[in-house]
């Protein structure tokens, strides 16, 4: 009991230590924290919620659609018309209740419904999809186009959830560490691209840095706060708390040397959408699909083919066994932080590409889904991670085509709640005798 006492007493001492260290300046300047704060709150009323759709038929999207939207019992906002690619979206002045009408179609195309020309909808903030189904009998409906472009943009947010989440699930799996500060790390890594890419660097080689940057940082929280409290044997319990205390230390740190606006990269912010089958894209989010597959599976093979990917699941598996067997634990621990750094920095690149880079995206919404996905596909496998990040990514994604896009994250959740109640230990979790 003294032991835990005296463990939980330096865990208290060691976090209260790095924030009066980390937050003093904060504490010593109200008036910048005042004006980060004040920053951070103008840039969340200048993101005007939108809404958007897509037309399309068995022959390809549908261009030059007129549509009209209005506050429902008010002014007309203004007119769209959708593009080359059947979409089009209309940026409303807030939250609300907009309507949405039909005012001119092309010669060859017609309303499923007639009498559905207008379509009342109700948004508070992010991306809303209006469906608005065209063509005749056995047309696919504008519900269902706007289904198959979400899935792809599930698929590509999924990927870069289970690059972020491998790490994560890896230094569970070997230390039995629950990171809450590995959502930071992911910022790190795009925010030092960032600073790199601004500076004149391109993206590629800004990406680089990042990458570096972030397994940098995880290697220095393993070496230099993780590893020593665990040779005084502190529990995991009070680590855990330590993480917390990190996370917030650290996110407070992005915010005041990056600001609290969120900030695009140099490159390929903008880009002309192409059309392939059914889906419509662009070559940034094709090349960060491609990437994420490349990586995910060279992690895979990687953990199944050298020695110390076989290292990392044996010690994963059984850290006493894989010790008295004559593997180095902690290089293999080292290793497994480095890596889940390095994974972490290149998903935060690639999520800032996808939309833009603030201080605090690792916790909301990455760190919570990340959870999700290494939880529904199981604790300690990477694989499962892998899974259950792809699986998370296309139910967030896929529930604005039925629903508010504030509602995307809670929806991934139930699912998660769900399959748990079925199977708890996971997707690719295997059971374990309790007690």
């Amino acid at each position: 009991m003294v032991a835990r006492v005296r463990a939980l007493a330096l865990s208290v001492v060691v976090a209260a230590g790095l924030l009066l260290t980390v937050a003093g300046p904060v504490l010593a300047a109200p008036n910048e924290v005042a004006l980060l704060a004040q920053e951070a709150e103008d840039e969340a009323e200048e993101a005007a919620p939108v809404l958007f759709g897509t037309f399309r038929t068995p022959d390809g999207p549908v261009e030059g659609i007129e549509l009209s939207i209005s506050e429902v019992d008010g002014d007309q906002l203004g007119t769209v018309t959708s593009d080359a690619s059947g979409q089009w979206e209309f940026e409303v002045p807030g939250p609300g209740d907009y309507a949405v009408t039909v005012e001119a179609l092309p010669d060859d195309v017609e309303l499923r419904d007639p009498d559905a020309s207008t379509v009342e909808v109700s948004v508070a903030s992010g991306r809303r999809a209006v469906p608005i189904p065209v063509g005749e009998g056995g047309v696919v409906s504008g519900r269902v186009a706007l289904a198959l472009q979400q899935t792809l943009s599930g698929i590509r947010f999924g990927l870069v959830i289970a690059m972020t989440a491998v790490g994560l699930s890896l230094i569970f799996g070997t230390t039995g560490l629950i990171n809450f500060a590995h959502g930071e790390i992911v910022v790190i890594g795009a925010v030092v691209a960032w600073f790199a890419n601004t500076a004149g660097l391109h993206l590629v080689l800004a990406a680089v840095l990042g990458i570096i940057a972030a397994s940098l940082a995880a290697g220095v929280l393993d070496r230099g706060v993780f590893r020593p409290l665990t040779r005084r044997s502190v529990g995991l319990f009070q680590l855990l708390v330590v993480t917390i205390g990190l996370s917030l230390i650290l996110r407070f740190t992005l915010l005041i040397i990056f600001g609290g606006r969120s900030q695009p990269y140099t490159q390929y912010a903008v880009q002309q959408r192409i059309t392939l089958g059914p889906f419509a894209t662009t070559p940034r989010d094709l090349v960060i699909i491609a990437i994420s597959l490349l990586v995910l599976i060279g992690v895979a093979t990687g953990l199944q083919r050298s020695r110390i990917g076989k290292a990392m699941r044996a010690v994963a598996d059984n850290r006493d066994l894989a010790e008295s067997s004559g593997i180095n634990v902690e290089r293999v621990v080292s290793v497994v932080w480095l890596t889940g750094g390095a994974l972490a920095g290149l998903g935060g690149v690639l999520y800032g590409t996808m939309f833009r880079v603030s201080y605090d995206f690792g916790f909301q919404p990455m760190l919570l889904l990340m959870f999700a996905g290494v939880i529904l596909g199981g604790l300690g496998t990477a694989y499962g991670a892998m899974v259950g990040s792809l699986v998370v990514g296309l139910v967030t994604e896929l529930s604005v085509v039925y629903f508010p896009q504030e509602l995307k994250t809670a929806w991934a959740l139930g699912v998660l709640v769900i399959v748990l109640l079925v199977r708890p230990q996971g997707l690719l979790g295997r059971r374990e005798r309790i007690g």
